[in-house]
């Protein structure tokens, strides 16, 4: 692969979600800090740049939050000894892949921030599109920033609104008013857990109990992993306070308009989780469904790239009768950090992560379902690797419609610039990567694939729900 566009693209050819965000009241005393490492590990794969945990003992001092936060999975910034001084029955945790701002320490969540009401902590999934101008605005009010994320904007507003509100819940509305983007946060006050979700729905939040025990998570799973029962998920819009008297709701404002992220149910949620009433994993084997019916292929075997591309290729497979197979054997032991400068060391990474199953695919016609092509770097390395091992031809069918724009949002969609589709035909792609056919979901049948979900789809067709920036917004804050 000498194409220019090969060569200048990063290896890493997937689209990442920015964070999770995990939070817990136990009425009761008990500590949290366990169970909140535990809910982090199960959203781990929302992202794995840094994490962290901050709590506090409602029965104590105001001033009593204790925090760990670092660079690296939960299971590396998280052993036993430093989970034994994090003691409180309130508290949340985050992961975080950056969108916006550098992945530095600092920049790692929850933020904590003492002020003259108290502390507060939060932690933030998403990205807002008005950041740099309530930044500025609250910069020539006196506030200082120790971070370049957005997120300690949310918590600066919260502050200072909080000076005349007469509650944090209150402090939490009037800042939220404010904020054009999208979030789900997750906020601590020293006797209240506060979950809140931006009017469009575009990032997931849930509400969820264990005992007398109350927890906000992105996705159901994190409630599964901790032993909770999944309560509900939290309303676009809305705000749900946690109190030693239980939970109480309220709204930010009367916006009908809903666009829930697209990419939460074609890729980011884990397969177990349900989001908004959609089973993930069901929505995904109905994507593959409909891209039968829109792309069939004439094949010997249907295989996924692992893990995200299988549900759709199972989907695939059963809609036009043709055999699902496994194709690749993916290490599960490789080390996430790889540094690859070169072409060559790119190409390598896929071959140390995937190898072909020779004996399956030798002498097959094979079609190939993954979740997106992004750059399509990896795609043509995985077609190279299954032709290289005697496969007669490979069709490519992708269970997404093409990416022609950026996300605003928190998700890690790349410039148009980035983005194979944004700039090449679909015969030019199919070219580019080597495979013998190439077919995408149509865009209509995402609502199918959801059940009628309102979504965004502004990655794939540029209508976004809000009005965005010229510029990109990372750009702004870094």
């Amino acid at each position: 692969m000498n194409d220019p566009f090969f060569n200048n693209a990063p290896s890493d050819d997937k689209l990442r979600e920015e964070c999770g965000v995990f939070g817990i009241y136990d009425l009761d005393g008990g500590e949290t800090a366990e169970t909140i490492c535990c809910g982090l590990i199960a959203l781990q794969h929302r992202g794995q740049e840094s994490c962290g945990i901050a709590v506090s003992d409602t029965s104590g001092p105001r001033r009593n939050t204790c925090f760990h936060k670092g660079l690296g999975l939960v299971s590396e910034v998280f052993k036993s000894e430093t989970l034994s001084k994090l003691r409180g029955n309130l508290g949340i945790g985050h992961v975080r892949y950056a969108t916006s701002g550098s992945t530095t320490v600092e920049n790692a969540q929850p933020l904590v921030l003492n002020y003259v009401k108290g502390t507060i902590t939060l932690a933030h999934n998403g990205n807002l599109v008005n950041a740099a101008a309530l930044r500025r605005e609250l910069e020539y009010t006196g506030a200082i920033f120790h971070t370049t994320v957005d997120s300690e904007v949310i918590a600066c507003q919260i502050a200072r609104e909080r000076l005349t509100a007469s509650t944090v819940e209150e402090a939490v509305r009037r800042a939220a008013s404010k904020l054009k983007g999208a979030y789900a946060l997750v906020i601590t006050s020293p006797r209240k857990l506060i979950g809140v979700r931006d009017p469009y729905g575009l990032k997931p939040l849930c509400l969820g109990r264990r005992k007398n025990a109350w927890i906000l998570a992105s996705e159901n799973c994190a409630l599964s992993s901790v032993g909770a029962e999944f309560v509900r998920d939290i309303l676009p819009g809305e705000i749900v306070t946690v109190t030693k008297d239980g939970v109480s709701s309220s709204f930010i404002s009367s916006l009908g308009t809903k666009a829930h992220c697209a990419f939460e149910y074609i890729y980011f949620a884990r397969l177990d989780s349900t989001i908004d009433g959609v089973t993930i994993c069901e929505a995904r084997t109905r994507a593959g469904t409909c891209l039968a019916k829109a792309c069939p292929a004439d094949a010997d075997l249907v295989a996924g790239v692992p893990e995200s591309g299988v549900p759709a290729a199972q989907g695939y497979a059963k809609a036009l009768g043709i055999p699902f197979g496994t194709v690749f054997y993916k290490n599960s032991y490789v080390g996430r950090t790889f540094i690859k400068p070169s072409q060559s060391e790119r190409e390598n990474s896929v071959r140390l992560k995937l190898s072909v199953l020779k004996s399956v695919v030798e002498g097959k016609r094979i079609v190939l379902v993954d979740d997106s092509i992004v750059r399509g770097t990896t795609m043509a390395n995985l077609i190279s690797m299954l032709k290289q091992a005697g496969a007669r031809s490979v069709h490519v069918r992708i269970s997404s419609p093409p990416f022609l724009y950026p996300c605003y949002f928190g998700t890690d969609v790349p410039t148009e610039g980035q983005l194979i589709a944004s700039s090449h035909s679909r015969e030019e792609i199919c070219r580019m990567i080597g495979a013998d056919s190439l077919g995408y979901l149509p865009i209509e049948s995402l609502s199918e694939m959801t059940g009628g979900l309102p979504l965004c789809l502004a990655c794939f067709d540029g209508h976004y729900p809000m009005g965005v920036p010229k510029e990109n917004i990372r750009n702004i804050l870094e």
